[in-house]
């Protein structure tokens, strides 16, 4: 009772405190307040424009580096996620500027970025330092940040994610490549060790941790895993075997855009009448069918049948799982930790993508006999969108489960 009563008075004083918070908005005239807003929408379209502005015209920039394996192709991508309007508008300016000549993509690019830079120092408002932050010590500031767990933890994804996305283009009997992996599993739990016995103020407090935020990250890894497969492998369908140029490839995909609207919209007004654990399993199932759509889809098909399909059905994936993934995550701990829920949700969607490449990657390279034949590239595709039908499958049982788990607890209570 005790316990009870002390958890509800921390609700209360929780609930106080956000309520005193006043919003930096509430600050701001309204074309100030338009253009912040503004500002942010582009530079999160921004961000993602470098995924497709390299994954259009990448046979382009692989013939002239004199680059033509698949799994050295992939590390031009491995690094970038997906936001679907930054994608579409990223590819379609590749398309055009490779028409010129391709590095003008990136020249471009950059150009939009450093506007958006010089923007921010005029629009972006100032955020006063907590008081006690800047009178912290140099050393103070090293553990407040968790300087050596991040040290630890960044390293061992690097080296891990590095393995798997390097294996496919040179093979895993390069020792360095093998070495990479044992290491970077290695220093895991090391990190780990480091959250709970070293840092005082660790990046992931383990104790807020519950079998919900496990069943949450494993739905979010599978899926989003599965989908750096999907968008990797859709646009290597559509120009290597359909001889599609990368202008008509972009026009394709930009379904994509349209669908994602109308799940974000969807998601907005579905997640709190059916709960979020329902919307999870709806965004696997996505993903699922998406890929189901791509592993199946024969060269010579007109493009309404599959192709076209898949662009609408692949977004519910990506605008409901991420959404579903971060309330459940934020219900799950402590108000205090809720920012480090929804960060880790958006680490877990960018590494699983990158990751399901090189581990797609593998399969490709073990099953495609070289690749010279059309039917052999076509044979190492499949085998690696299949990954993704496993990887998405494996997501649609532990949404499953995750609802089951939430409906016994409900009758429980």
């Amino acid at each position: 009772m005790d316990r009870q009563h002390s958890t509800h008075h921390e609700k209360q004083q929780d609930d106080l405190e956000l309520a005193k918070t006043k919003s930096i908005a509430e600050t701001m005239s309204p074309m100030r307040e338009f253009l912040f807003v503004g500002l942010l929408c582009s530079a999160q379209m921004v961000t993602q424009i470098g995924l497709c502005s390299v994954l259009t015209i990448l046979h382009i920039i692989g013939s002239d580096l004199g680059i033509t394996d698949p799994g050295v192709l992939a590390w031009l991508i491995a690094g970038y996620s997906l936001t679907v309007g930054g994608a579409i508008i990223g590819g379609a300016f590749a398309g055009l500027w490779s028409l010129l000549w391709w590095p003008w993509s990136f020249w471009a690019f950059g150009v939009a970025l450093f506007a958006i830079a010089i923007l921010s120092m005029f629009i972006l408002p100032s955020v006063p330092l907590d008081p006690e932050i800047r009178s912290l010590s140099y050393k103070e500031r090293i553990r407040e940040l968790d300087l050596l767990g991040a040290t630890v933890g960044i390293t061992a994804m690097i080296l891990f994610n590095f393995a798997w996305n390097q294996a496919p283009g040179f093979g895993w009997e390069q020792p360095y490549i093998y070495a990479m992996l044992i290491v970077g599993i290695l220093l895991f739990p090391v990190f780990f060790w480091i959250e709970i016995k070293v840092s005082e103020k660790p990046l992931i407090p383990l104790d807020a941790l519950s079998t919900d935020v496990s069943f949450v990250l494993t739905c979010i890894m599978c899926g989003w895993a599965a989908f750096g497969i999907w968008v990797y492998y859709y646009f290597q369908f559509l120009q290597r075997l359909r001889g599609e140029s990368p202008l008509l490839t972009i026009a394709h995909t930009c379904p994509v855009a349209i669908s994602g609207f109308i799940a974000a919209i969807t998601t907005g007004h579905v997640i709190s009448r059916i709960g979020p654990g329902w919307v999870m399993l709806i965004s696997m199932l996505a993903f699922l069918t998406g890929n189901i759509l791509v592993a199946t889809m024969p060269i010579q098909q007109i493009y309404w049948a599959q192709a076209f399909v898949t662009t609408l059905v692949i977004p519910w994936g990506m605008d409901m799982s991420f959404p579903a993934a971060t309330l459940i995550m934020s219900n799950a701990v402590a108000k205090r930790h809720q920012g480090m829920a929804a960060s880790l949700v958006n680490t877990v969607v960018n590494y699983s993508i990158s990751i399901g490449v090189g581990i797609a990657g593998t399969v490709e390279a073990h099953v495609n006999n070289g690749g010279t034949r059309v039917e052999d590239e076509l044979a190492g595709y499949r085998g690696a969108l299949y990954v993704s039908v496993g990887l998405s499958g494996i997501g649609v049982v532990t949404s499953l489960v995750f609802l089951l788990k939430m409906w016994m607890r409900q009758r429980r209570t």
